[in-house]
């Protein structure tokens, strides 16, 4: 399919109408954002079936089940809690005044305004959630916004400009469609704030290009999210947890578990029962099977491919889910699990964003966090097992956007919890009172009191020896 170009031109004639429009409106009143935000919830809700048909469309096999699990209702998910929550974050702050003065009245607040106008840059692997679960707090803190949907879906970015023009004024929300162009052109705008998902690389250069203006960001990148399993881990919970989470988009999530270090004594075992997980999700083989997702294109499936034959021609040993592999079918590639393969391979250093994984059998919990932390830091960590004190001592030890105990992905659902990556990972936060506070501007106002001491203080020139000892005196732990 040809996706609608949006120019350059257009892009800034409709940044700078509304950026018009939020001068003009001023203040935005809570029943106006929630209003906005319900609006956004109706427009999914409406186009539901626009949205799975198109999703399946850009990626050749992508079931509706999957679509309204992961982009309808987890953007629902994420609407529905702001619009819910996000009035009390509104309230000003009282702060603690400065003394002498708040002796005579006078006063602090923080309150709490619209930045302005947001882009969000989506990404093609949930490209309606990660377009709308920013969307939510960046409307509930009074903000207008510019979609950029993912050239890689071009019909999911077709539908969403028709639906956001449906539903929406271009000075309220907006939608612009273009390819690696536009989106450079994009980053390159003088917004409010920019919201990127994506890649490291992306990440870089939309930062770089950011910079001309001084522009905010929030990034959420991605990296080599680790497992740690514990010898304390029930294994068959945790094999069918990492293959439910592995399945998830056949890998192509952000947040899913690049490599998993196993007790090097329950290798063979966490193999088999992964196995054993695998099939049961998903029998048959991956060339037909309705539920496993394919690859986004070519270039992806042969990346992905590329990463575990270079491994498997170095001495890697390769286990692979879902039937003979038969090289790229449709797009389709088998689950591929590549055990211990040399560190300077590229599945090694590189994030994988497919069906493939990492398993490293280790033999002192502290060689795996040291590895870990030899690394970026990851987008997420997870850790398996029923031992406190290691448990404990790996969250101490470690640095990462989010953490799951004896689960994955799901500290990504929290939509009361703040969601981002620090490091090579990402920077900033989404969901929660955080997301409210990343896309406002705190805004600290002091009222004065009803007498101004400085005079009578000795604060005001011409200063005497007096004053600098009291200035003195004040001077102490």
């Amino acid at each position: 399919m040809m996706m609608t170009e949006t120019s350059v031109i257009e892009l800034e004639q409709r940044l700078a109408a509304q950026k018009a429009a939020r001068l003009t409106e001023g203040a935005v009143s809570a029943d106006v954002r929630r209003q906005r935000i319900q609006r956004v919830i109706d427009m999914v809700v409406k186009y539901r079936d626009p949205i799975c048909e198109a999703a399946h469309a850009d990626f050749g096999n992508r079931s509706r089940t999957i679509t309204l699990m992961f982009d309808v209702l987890g953007s629902l998910g994420s609407l529905k809690a702001a619009r819910d929550d996000f009035r009390p974050w509104m309230k000003p702050q009282r702060r603690k005044g400065a003394i002498p003065f708040s002796w005579f009245g006078a006063r602090g607040t923080v309150e709490y305004h619209p930045k302005g106008v947001v882009g969000i840059m989506g990404t093609w692997n949930y490209p309606v959630f990660t377009l709308l679960a920013p969307l939510a707090y960046v409307f509930a803190a009074g903000n207008r916004a510019i979609l950029k949907p993912s050239e890689l879906t071009p019909h999911i970015a077709e539908v969403m400009a028709g639906a956001v023009k449906e539903f929406f004024d271009p000075a309220e929300l907006a939608v612009v469609t273009g390819g690696v162009d536009l989106g450079q052109a994009f980053a390159a705008q003088p917004f409010d704030h920019i919201v990127l998902t994506g890649g490291i690389g992306v990440g870089k250069a939309v930062m770089r290009a950011a910079a001309d203006n001084l522009t905010p960001l929030t990034l959420e990148l991605g990296g080599k999210s680790p497992v740690i399993i514990g010898r304390s881990a029930d294994l068959a919970m945790t094999a069918e947890r990492i293959m439910i989470a592995k399945g998830a988009g056949s890998g192509q999530v952000c947040v899913n578990a690049d490599v998993v270090y196993v007790p090097r004594e329950h290798l063979d075992t966490l193999l088999s029962r992964m196995r054993t997980s695998f099939e049961r999700l998903y029998p048959g083989s991956y060339e037909n099977n309705p539920d496993w997702v394919t690859v986004i294109n070519e270039r992806h499936c042969a990346r992905v491919d590329g990463y575990v034959n270079d491994a498997a021609a170095r001495g890697a040993r390769v286990e692979t889910f879902g039937g003979p592999y038969r090289g790229p079918q449709q797009k389709r590639l088998p689950l591929r699990i590549v055990i211990d393969p040399p560190r300077d391979t590229a599945i090694m250093q590189n994030e994988i964003f497919g069906p493939a994984m990492i398993v490293l059998p280790y033999d002192r919990v502290d060689d795996v966090i040291a590895d870990i932390n030899s690394r970026a830091r990851p987008l997420a960590l997870y850790y398996f097992g029923k031992d406190a004190a290691e448990e404990r001592k790996v969250l101490d030890h470690t640095i990462s956007g989010g953490v799951c105990i004896n689960e994955l992905l799901m500290h990504a659902a929290l939509t009361d919890a703040p969601f981002g990556g620090i490091g090579a990972s990402g920077m900033g936060h989404y969901h929660g009172r955080e997301g409210f506070l990343e896309f406002s501007h705190a805004r600290t106002i002091y009222r004065a009191g009803w007498w101004d001491p400085r005079r009578a203080f000795g604060m005001l020139p011409p200063l005497t020896k007096k004053t600098e000892a009291m200035m003195e005196k004040a001077v102490k732990p």
